[in-house]
């Protein structure tokens, strides 16, 4: 009987750290669950992670290729202050804002249109995010503290999942975030933080024109171009990414407000450093709508050690 007790202990511990295992989560998460699957990992449930189009990337400037095609992208809707209220939810990854208006973006070398669904952020260390930055992609192996994503859809499907089943279901417009001047537009949003601390809390603002949380519009004719993935499981290949050089600017205390997000529940590990490694460009071409000029200075390498646990959950 003891034995049989033991055996089924020994069983429940193995489903236990089964269930627990196939939990993706940022490196960040390790130090309190150590079964969870880091990016290093994502391929063992996710076989697309390890694919040969995946993102985010280093954007090494000499080797872009000049494409005349690449206009100014056409925005529609973006300035238009939508009657619904917006969605924010602490997703358990992430702040994310669902979008129930649709503005639309188009031209700029894309084959059709694109219909915005949501946005969300990456980051480093909020209480130092010029030491630790977290942006996803970077220019040069140079990262920016922050990185925004707005997600959109082929306009001729209805949601995420539809969009998926075409290879080139989902457009992404990424903006780096800097620290300078305080974002008066991004108050309603930073504000709310707050009220979303732990996972699967959720609130409900004031829509804004999404305009107006990006840098001005013509601000916007000069951008990278590249063919990537999702940067979290299930890393879906078929993303058009545009990355934008003109970043957007949110002050040092604004950025700090991120510091009161959690991974999970109270005392679980505080939100930051997630963004997923640089992945290998392979054979893709980054291509680039205009001659640039030299891009403000970040301020830290991206080629850096991870945190120790002791740091990290600072």
């Amino acid at each position: 009987m003891e034995l049989l007790l033991l055996a089924l202990l020994s069983l429940h511990i193995l489903k236990t750290q089964a269930v627990v295992g196939v939990h993706w989560c940022y490196r960040s998460q390790k130090c309190e669950l150590p079964h969870c699957e880091d990016p290093l990992q994502w391929h063992e449930t996710n076989t697309a992670c390890s694919g040969r189009r995946q993102s985010p990337v280093n954007i090494v400037t000499q080797n872009v290729v000049y494409d005349r095609s690449l206009k100014p992208l056409a925005f529609e809707g973006y300035d238009v202050k939508g009657s619904a209220k917006w969605d924010v939810e602490n997703n358990g990854h992430t702040v994310k804002v669902t979008l129930n208006a649709s503005p639309r973006v188009g031209g700029g070398g894309l084959a059709r249109k694109y219909k915005a669904v949501e946005f969300h952020l990456h980051w480093g260390v909020p209480a130092e995010p010029e030491n630790i930055p977290g942006s996803e992609h970077s220019i040069d192996g140079e990262k920016y503290p922050m990185e925004l994503h707005v997600v959109h859809i082929r306009e001729d499907v209805s949601d995420v999942t539809e969009a998926k089943k075409t290879p080139d279901g989902l457009a992404v417009l990424a903006f780096f975030v800097k620290a300078d001047e305080e974002n008066k537009n991004y108050a309603t949003l930073l504000n709310e933080l707050e009220n979303i601390k732990y996972k699967g809390q959720s609130a409900r603002i004031d829509p804004l024109p999404l305009s107006s949380l990006l840098p001005p519009e013509e601000d916007l004719g000069r951008y990278y171009r590249y063919e990537g993935s999702l940067t979290t499981p299930d890393c879906y290949e078929g993303v058009i990414w545009t990355i934008f050089e003109k970043p957007i600017e949110l002050s040092l205390r604004q950025l700090s407000q991120f510091s009161a997000l959690y991974f999970d529940g109270k005392n679980s590990t505080p939100m930051m450093e997630n963004f997923r490694p640089a992945q290998p460009l392979g054979d893709r071409k980054v291509l680039w709508s205009a001659a640039s000029v030299p891009l403000p200075t970040a301020k830290l390498l991206l080629l850096l050690l991870p945190l120790p646990c002791t740091l990290s959950s600072l």
